[in-house]
């Protein structure tokens, strides 16, 4: 059972004015607890004609600046972020029964920081961000795997596999940020993070 503290909040959520150090505790014991991939995150964007998509991501970092995911900047989701770039996430951890939320705009990382990420990756990742023209038609699979063929052979040095300059990451930097609990009966509960203009937290509880 969920405890509870003097004013009837949720202990999970505690007593912390930062969204980002608690979003960092709720994500170490997700990385206990959830079978897979604990980072998953559902990316909303929305195109020019504000037409919504999502899809899942897997975040690679985050810090005070944001959270950080990586794609092929001509994707769907790469073109719709350079036309409008807001962008929402949703975590959801099913063996936790919690959820966090988070809204506001983005930005992409330094190359300095895309190429360290890149260059930890294995070889045929690598490779692939090569290979795949992400999100455009394939006439068939054998395209693909002929396009991952030949760029085996063009970098056939592991160790020496250049970065795309179209593959990079992108950064969200919250607006928002709010962690929902599942509660009984359908009363969850909500707290909710909203950043003011001085850079300050906000702190409001939300009605199921």
């Amino acid at each position: 059972m969920n405890q509870k503290n003097s004013l009837g909040i949720n202990k999970c959520f505690l007593d912390i004015d930062d969204p980002i150090k608690l979003f960092k505790i709720w994500m170490d014991t997700a990385k206990k607890t959830e079978p897979n991939d604990p980072n998953a995150v559902a990316l909303a964007t929305s195109d020019m004609n504000n037409i919504p998509s999502v899809r899942m991501v897997l975040l690679k970092d985050f810090n005070k600046k944001g959270f950080v995911f990586y794609t092929n900047l001509s994707s769907q989701k790469g073109n719709e972020l350079k036309v409008n770039p807001k962008a929402a996430m949703c975590f959801h951890w099913k063996s936790l029964l919690r959820q966090v939320r988070i809204a506001g705009s983005v930005s992409l990382v330094e190359d300095d920081v895309a190429d360290e990420y890149y260059n930890s990756r294995g070889y045929e990742s690598r490779i692939g961000a090569w290979a795949s023209n992400q999100s455009k038609e394939l006439t068939s699979r054998d395209e693909l795997i002929s396009s991952i063929e030949e760029y085996k052979k063009k970098y056939n040095d592991k160790n020496k596999v250049p970065r795309p300059s179209y593959w990079s990451g992108w950064n969200l930097s919250p607006l928002s940020i709010e962690f929902w609990l599942d509660g009984e009966n359908r009363i969850h509960e909500r707290l909710k993070y909203t950043k003011e203009i001085n850079g300050k937290w906000i702190k409001t509880l939300l009605s199921p």
